[in-house]
């Protein structure tokens, strides 16, 4: 992966996508006032060059918990025994592993981790505390927050100038 100077259109498009990546090529020339060709190339060379990791659906949280029982979202906090890279590695691929891991942070200071986690109910929560934290002896603490309401969530990065 090369590294390029973002311009103002390679921002405008990223700006663009991320709040909406199901736009036609058409439509996003139009937005950032270029020609469909330099457009898709432009694009292309975004996602090549990896400033465009992935295109995903972001899914509705209310629904789909209703619907399939997805009804618990927990915070946790995570601090080890140990802290050595070889340590930290180990927690960290054995985190990203799970499904119900949705974002793994390494922190400082506190905590060495911070994990979002996604559970069907309280029972689902136990059973992957303790898959992840009570059979690694290097856990030393862990405290867990469940999210009673989510007042706001995003992906998107703020490139557009402050107001």
């Amino acid at each position: 992966m090369k590294s390029i100077e973002l311009d103002a259109i390679d921002l405008q498009l990223l700006d663009s996508l991320q709040h909406d990546a199901s736009l036609s090529n058409v439509a996003l020339a139009e937005m950032v006032n270029v020609s469909p060709p330099t457009c898709l190339r432009r694009v292309k060379r975004l996602i090549d060059d990896g400033w465009i990791e992935r295109q995903v659906a972001v899914l509705n949280a209310d629904q789909l918990g209703a619907a399939l029982g997805h009804g618990l979202t927990v915070l946790v906090e995570v601090s080890l025994d140990k802290q050595g890279s070889e340590h930290l590695d180990a927690f960290e691929a054995r985190a990203v592993a799970l499904d119900a891991v949705q974002q793994c942070w390494r922190v400082s200071p506190g905590p060495d981790f911070m994990l979002v986690l996604q559970a069907r109910d309280m029972p689902g929560y136990l059973a992957i505390s303790q898959t992840l934290f009570t059979q690694d002896a290097n856990v030393r603490n862990v405290k867990a927050f469940f999210a009673t309401k989510r007042a706001k969530f995003t992906s998107t990065w703020p490139l557009r100038p402050a107001l």
